[in-house]
């Protein structure tokens, strides 16, 4: 099954000194640079996700920002495909649908940040657009929200969310995930 790694929104300002840090990014980009290391070595299909806000009251992402840049712990090479979006969807207008499609893809693995909006939004286009899903449970990341007077922790949050899109397709650990691909690929 052709397969391609989706690496979402591991931009700076989500990590610690950045202008909207969540919980554990590092731990969460660790496991996604696992996966994407295991995607070139064997010549697999990935694609890094940027969000470089349009609103002009952004607090972040900011374009010509530093913290829209992508993390080092994911780093994005030269000639490596990437996607700029502007919305949470990173289908909605942009041309990942098309790279996908001219590259016969049936499953998108995820990865990234936020697990409830970016994440969330992608998997759910993702699975509404046809393609198999299987989000990456330790290779993402959120914070804590506040409804009203209630803080929900970012492990609510993140438990929450993945329990959801279980309805879109799977969700698995990264090593599950090392392990699936790995023996794909070298068949």
């Amino acid at each position: 099954m052709k397969t391609v790694l989706l690496v979402i929104d591991i931009q700076n300002d989500y990590f610690p000194g950045g202008k909207y840090p969540l919980v554990n990014p590092l731990e969460a980009a660790q496991k996604a640079y696992m996966i994407l290391q295991c995607l070139r070595e064997q010549g697999g299909y990935h694609v890094h996700i940027q969000h470089v806000s349009k609103k002009p009251d952004a607090t972040f992402f900011i374009s010509g920002d530093r913290g829209t840049d992508i993390h080092d712990s994911v780093a994005h090479f030269e000639g490596e495909p990437i996607v700029y979006k502007h919305e949470p969807n990173a289908f909605l207008n942009t041309d990942l649908l098309e790279l996908l499609r001219g590259w016969e893809i049936e499953r998108v693995v995820i990865t990234g940040m936020m697990t409830h909006m970016s994440v969330d939004a992608t998997a759910r286009a993702a699975s509404d657009l046809g393609f198999k899903v299987i989000v990456v449970e330790d290779a993402c990341a959120t914070r804590d929200l506040n409804y009203g007077d209630t803080t929900i922790p970012a492990e609510h949050v993140h438990k929450a969310f993945l329990a959801a899109l279980k309805s879109y397709g799977k969700v698995m650990k990264s090593e599950e995930i090392i392990a699936l691909l790995a023996g794909e690929l070298e068949k």
